[in-house]
């Protein structure tokens, strides 16, 4: 428990109040300008909804950066890519009725001309999940080999993706439909990306709400048991700590967090309750977070991630696979765009060309002011999670307050600017506070040094020899001997 410094927590979390300082910021301005409360549940749902992609692609883009600061650029027009591609299967369209449907010839005003017959049937719902899946595992692996194998730069790699997949989703939506867009999912693929769970329950074929006082039970229930799994394996982790004679936060702040963490948990629970539930994305969000915790702190692939971006060659020295580090980190991200993709379209209710813009520059934003390290080797989910949160609050919050989206990139511009420039600042003043301790030890011990040898030679010049031989003289005419003082 020794060494807790108020200061040091303080510092570590500064994103964490910054981003509550913004918030309270917009809430103040959203009933001050246009007299809407920020916080009312509907705006906080979609608040959650709409940014759901930045948590999932800034998890990927998280393992991306620990490699050595790399980033995917790809993943907004492989999000427009995917989408056109779940849109193509799971709904009818011309390319379809061109490929696979029924067509007969007729004479029409003595012309013979094919006519369709019989629309192509779509793939039913897991089929078309497991399309989109394995187009995205297909791309990831070339993607990897490239960069992992071929040695093609992270930047250009995924800046030829950038563009062939934005152009190649838009060309499929074109020929798909006549307004380049596909819409009219099935229930089943809406029900497993969008919607809430447990809203109701059926009983004899009628759907019974489980609401009181407009409030959704289940959601509130859930909201108790996270909160209640939080505390108890906060308290159990000090615990370890202290038992095993670790460096251990005081009893005090461990309860002071519970109970900032629980009343996060509660807040987002309630809010969540009286829009009917707890959103799917949030299961989606959540699972992946929690995962790719898990992944990146307590297994031996995290720290392979982390020595890797923090030195590539000792990294290779000790055995790690760089190459299939590498690999590994762009096939994920591949995965995950997947995802977001299946999330984004499913709530636009569409697929369209212009899904997924600027989408990699919100990931790569998120993590920059989350604090993963621009030059890898360094950062955390709940990092990542705090800086997806403020780039969302940015973007929903201006956007209520009615400020033109021009201002709205300036501002996250300038966010993700300072969130670098306090990185290398950091960075610089702790490695200036390594030195100077490093040259008051150096000069302590070149003290100690001196004083010892000047100790020894004290010692060996005043040493009287017990044991001395007598001098003997012999003078003229006698012998004397006299001893020596």
């Amino acid at each position: 428990m020794n060494g807790f410094d108020m200061k040091n927590v303080m510092k570590k979390n500064v994103m964490a109040l910054a981003l509550l300082g913004i918030y309270i910021l917009f809430i103040i301005l959203g009933f001050v300008i246009k007299g809407q409360n920020i916080l009312a549940p509907a705006i906080v749902t979609s608040l959650i909804e709409r940014n759901a992609y930045v948590f999932i692609l800034g998890a990927g883009m998280l393992m991306c950066m620990l490699t050595g600061g790399n980033i995917d650029l790809s993943v907004g027009s492989v999000v427009c890519f995917i989408g056109s591609v779940v849109g193509l299967f799971s709904v009818e369209n011309r390319l379809l009725d061109q490929w696979f449907g029924v067509w007969e010839e007729q004479v029409i005003d003595g012309e013979v001309t094919k006519v369709l017959v019989q629309h192509a049937q779509p793939l039913n719902t897991p089929l078309a999940i497991l399309v989109a899946l394995a187009v995205g595992l297909l791309y990831g692996a070339l993607l990897g080999f490239l960069i992992a194998y071929v040695r093609i730069p992270p930047w250009i790699a995924t800046l030829a993706g950038y563009l062939a997949f934005r152009g190649l989703g838009t060309q499929v939506l074109t020929k798909a439909s006549p307004d380049a867009a596909l819409s009219n999912f099935p229930e089943s693929l809406k029900n497993i990306f969008g919607g809430s769970v447990l809203e109701y329950i059926r009983i004899n074929g009628e759907k019974v709400y489980l609401d009181v006082l407009g409030m959704n039970i289940p959601c509130v229930l859930a909201g108790v048991l996270a909160s209640a799994a939080v505390i108890f394996i906060t308290v159990i982790s000090r615990k370890k700590k202290v038992a095993k004679g670790y460096q251990a936060d005081p009893m005090w702040f461990v309860a002071l967090k519970c109970v900032i963490l629980t009343a996060i948990i509660m807040f987002f629970a309630i809010e969540f309750s009286f829009e009917g539930g707890i959103p799917v994305v949030v299961l989606w969000i959540g699972g992946v977070l929690i995962l790719y915790g898990i992944i990146t702190e307590k297994t031996t692939i995290g720290r392979h991630f982390m020595t890797v971006g923090g030195n590539a060659e000792s990294a290779r020295l000790s055995g790690i696979n760089n190459r299939l580090v590498m690999f590994f980190a762009y096939l994920n991200m591949a995965v995950l765009t997947v995802i977001a993709a299946m999330i984004v379209t499913v709530r636009a209710s569409a697929a369209n060309s212009t899904a997924g813009e600027e989408y990699e520059l919100d990931a790569i934003a998120a993590c920059i002011v989350g604090g993963v390290s621009a030059y890898g080797g360094s950062g955390t989910i709940v990092g990542m999670v705090v800086g997806a949160t403020m780039i969302g609050v940015i973007n929903q919050g201006m956007q209520l307050i009615g400020v033109d989206q021009n201002w709205i990139k300036i501002v996250k511009g300038l966010v993700l600017l300072a969130a670098v420039v306090f990185e290398i600042v950091s960075k610089n003043s702790n490695k200036k506070k390594a030195s100077k301790k490093k040259t008051a030890e150096e000069a302590t011990k070149q003290l100690e040094d001196v004083a010892e040898k000047a100790a020894e030679e004290l010692v060996a010049g005043t040493t009287v020899e017990a044991d001395a031989e007598p001098d003997v003289e012999i003078p003229e005419g006698g012998i004397a001997i006299s001893e020596s003082q």
